[in-house]
């Protein structure tokens, strides 16, 4: 098992890509802890399923927006594990549907900048200071597309803070390097509450697009996941592994 042993962290992981990922690193022999903002329920719905496959695991609540929120979540995860080998951050802004969805453009801006930029940058900084005396790996979630470009509000938004994940991880990787390493894992249109309520048109047009034919699921970015936080990614570092079917090359 490639984790066996190991710990990983897993933001965002009440529900879509997340708590697929925090399964397959429970799979794979890992202890999880799961952080969740709002969805406590999901939260507490993945940790049942990681405990039913024999591994540990805990709940933490952290709003990644929040400085102060994340120190706390790097000292609690310090005292119920001890350590983290695997820090996967996940977490992210949702625009696209609901709540989210309604607010004015800047709004968003405000949001995805918090959440999916700084709030990667600021975690990844909690995740070296925990990793400095033994090593381990940071993933970080960024989005296929900011390597082609796409039009419209919600890509141009995204591209700003995705962008600015890959460009950040890059440098980090160089900085923290041999003894962390930093990657990038980049999914293009996969499955989640976005893509169950998209435009039926549209999501034709995507599945046309893509060369393998199909939108993906959450359980298609796990293996990259796993990958990347295990030791057989060993001689990775500074990369992108962009999980889309084909649509971005």
């Amino acid at each position: 098992m490639r984790l066996e042993g190991k710990v990983a962290l897993v933001t965002g992981a009440s529900s879509g890509i997340g708590a697929a990922i925090a399964l397959g690193c429970a799979r794979e022999g890992a202890d999880v802890a799961v952080t969740y903002r709002a969805n406590a329920d999901g939260a507490e719905a993945t940790a049942s399923l990681i405990r039913a496959l024999g591994r540990r695991a805990e709940v933490l609540r952290v709003d990644i927006a929040r400085d102060e929120e994340i120190a706390a979540l790097a000292r609690e995860l310090t005292g119920r594990f001890g350590r983290v080998d695997a820090w996967i951050n996940n977490a992210g802004a949702d625009i696209l549907t609901g709540a989210g969805g309604r607010l004015s453009r800047l709004e968003k801006l405000d949001r995805v900048l918090a959440v999916d930029l700084r709030g990667t940058i600021v975690s990844s900084w909690a995740a070296v200071e925990m990793m400095r005396e033994r090593g381990g790996a940071i993933v970080n979630m960024s989005w296929d597309h900011v390597t082609f470009g796409m039009a419209g509000e919600n890509p141009i938004l995204y591209s700003a803070a995705k962008g600015g994940v890959a460009s950040f991880s890059k440098s980090l990787a160089r900085a923290v390097a041999p003894g962390i390493r930093v990657n990038i894992l980049a999914p293009g249109f996969i499955e989640t509450a976005f893509g169950e309520h998209a435009d039926e048109g549209w999501r034709r047009e995507v599945t046309e697009r893509t060369p393998l034919r199909r939108w993906g699921v959450p359980e298609d970015v796990v293996g990259a996941a796993v990958f990347l936080a295990s030791d057989d990614s060993r001689f990775l570092t500074g990369q992108m592994i962009m999980v889309n079917g084909g649509v971005v090359m």
